[in-house]
């Protein structure tokens, strides 16, 4: 058999493979992504830019923060005091793994980048109302993997 035919008979295959992932593909490219997805990713890039306005403004001002850190529906304001103005100088970049929007709730787990070359993961639950949010619910491993812990060592 010639190198010919074997290119073609493996440009066949591969055409067989195509068409039959067609659907699939066509299904990804038509699905848009949902307000409230749109809204949590500009919440992860406000981190990135390190702009509180932004950020603010996508916040309701009932919003609340709950995570295993002691923080027990903190406020808006507490939530910058306490985790915005502690945590944002360590923030390199999010890698958005999975997000997941159902209506007002959005599920979204990352990867943290922090600037000396660390990462963290987190898992969150976004509650949205009129494309603010309104609560997130933050959950994470150990004492270790917090941004502060892994931007000081």
């Amino acid at each position: 058999m010639s190198d010919d035919a074997m290119s073609r008979r493996k440009l066949f295959r591969a055409g067989m493979v195509l068409t039959a992932m067609a659907p699939f593909a066509q299904e990804a490219q038509a699905r848009t992504e949902e307000p409230n997805e749109m809204v949590v990713r500009t919440f992860f890039k406000s981190w990135e830019k390190k702009d509180w306005a932004p950020f603010d403004a996508i916040l309701a001002d009932d919003f609340t923060f709950t995570s295993p850190n002691g923080d027990d529906h903190i406020s808006k304001a507490a939530y910058k005091t306490g985790c915005w103005d502690t945590q944002i100088d360590f923030v390199k970049r999010f890698d958005i793994e999975l997000l997941m929007a159902k209506g007002d709730d959005v599920l979204v787990k990352y990867l943290c980048h922090t600037r000396n070359g660390k990462s963290f993961r987190n898992v969150e639950y976004h509650r949205l109302r009129d494309r603010r949010i309104v609560s997130i619910e933050c959950y994470f491993g150990g004492k270790s993997t917090f941004a502060s812990a892994v931007g000081s060592q």
